[in-house]
């Protein structure tokens, strides 16, 4: 099932660009044929949507249901329907990469399966082993020495990932007057997460988890969550999850986000850290 998905996100997002370029073209071309406006209407906003989410200032959450995109495909297919005469292709942009592509995307590519997580706030952070960027091993008991802010993301190749870091870079002041150290962790390799890591102006450690043995033992691990066509990283990478610790080790907070697009803002765990007891 998750070959799948990594297939259908490549094919989706591609071809929805390339049926909105072609719509609006044809758009122009037939005179604003109502078929092609259908078209239009239904496969440009995820046009949009994909080229925004590409763009340096992507956005790291979105809403659960993407009602801004599920509504035009409605709408623009129910009006290819009905003005369809002589093309089918439309229609059948309307269909396949609008309103059924948009459905797919929404309720089924987006949901994660997060039945093997094995993190429960409450208890102390497990024993596992990291990479630093160095390629020195680092045990988790080094995380239980303070508080702690550990975001497994993706890879560089993910854009709410990124947008999600830029977020905690930019809020790094605020956790680390409350004694909050932050590490970010990812499958991709040493090399890739030097080069990330320059990018960003706050002393946040980055760390590797290769071969994801780590996310193996948190139950975090996302088998074949790698889009197709992504080179230089992994089939297999983690299911995006954020996990806070105080200065003993306990876990006092962990979100297991059960959907890719929905993820804690900075302002969450500043406040879950604000009413911990003193």
């Amino acid at each position: 099932m998750n070959k799948l998905k990594a297939i259908f996100i490549t094919l989706y997002s591609m071809g929805a660009m390339f049926a909105a370029i072609h719509s609006t073209a044809m758009l122009f071309i037939s005179d604003f044929n109502n078929a092609w406006i259908g078209a239009f209407i239904a496969t440009a906003p995820i046009a949009v949507f994909f080229a925004y989410m590409l763009t340096k200032k992507s956005t790291a959450r979105t809403s659960k249901n993407l009602p801004q995109l599920l509504v035009p495909s409605v709408i623009g297919f129910g009006l290819a329907l009905v003005s369809q005469q002589n093309s089918i292709m439309p229609l059948m942009y309307a269909a396949s990469f609008g309103l059924i592509g948009t459905l797919l995307y929404v309720y089924w590519y987006s949901h994660i399966n997060r039945s093997a997580a094995n993190i429960k706030v409450g208890q102390t952070l497990p024993d596992f082993t990291l990479t630093d960027t160095q390629g020195e091993a680092v045990n988790s008991s080094a995380f239980r020495q303070q508080a702690s802010l550990l975001l497994f993301f993706r890879g560089s190749w993910c854009p709410l990932c990124m947008a999600q870091i830029k977020e905690i870079a930019a809020s790094y002041k605020a956790l680390e007057l409350r004694g909050v150290k932050v590490f970010l962790v990812s499958p991709q390799s040493e090399r890739q997460s030097q080069k990330l890591a320059k990018q960003f102006d706050a002393p946040m450690t980055f760390m590797v988890d290769k071969n994801l043995k780590a996310a193996k033992q948190l139950g975090i691990m996302h088998e074949s969550g790698t889009p197709v066509g992504m080179k230089g990283y992994d089939s297999d990478t983690v299911m995006p999850t954020a996990i806070l610790t105080d200065k003993t080790g306990k876990i006092i907070f962990a979100d297991l986000t059960d959907n890719y697009r929905v993820r804690p803002e900075p302002k969450t765990f500043i406040n879950i850290l604000d009413n911990q007891p003193t």
